[in-house]
């Protein structure tokens, strides 16, 4: 039998936070697995209609640049030094212009960039970069 010379009933005066730190990581895992189950609480079936017809006569006017960095407007084709231009004047018949831009990703930044610029100084506030899910 060992005798110990020290005194077992000394307070320990320091805190084991290792079943804290336990706790705590449980409560995070909950919370993180039922976060996402929260958003969708409210379960709705919503009724079958047939479609109808927008009022809305605005519909986007379509920027095409293909690979060999033509431009096209709405299938008309235009030249890069006209696109300004040629988007002012729809800015004037239309003053809430909407435009997709559809451009290939083989052209060139540059081009892009131009028709971005060009955008930006006619005043288009709606402007919508066309890209294929991945």
């Amino acid at each position: 039998m060992a005798i110990s010379t020290s005194q077992d009933d000394d307070v320990v005066s320091e805190i084991n936070i290792t079943p804290l730190v336990d706790v705590m990581l449980v409560l995070l895992i909950v919370f993180i697995v039922t976060a996402p189950l929260l958003t969708n609480t409210v379960k709705v079936n919503l009724p079958k209609a047939a479609p109808t017809q927008t009022t809305d006569q605005n519909k986007a006017v379509v920027i095409s640049v293909n690979p060999e960095g033509e431009i096209f407007l709405d299938k008309d084709k235009v030249a890069l030094e006209n696109f300004e231009q040629e988007i002012q004047t729809r800015k004037n018949a239309n003053s809430h212009l909407a435009l997709n831009l559809n451009a290939d990703e083989t052209v060139p930044y540059g081009t892009v960039a131009k028709l971005l610029a060009s955008i930006e100084r006619v005043g288009v506030e709606k402007l919508s970069v066309i890209t294929v899910p991945s």
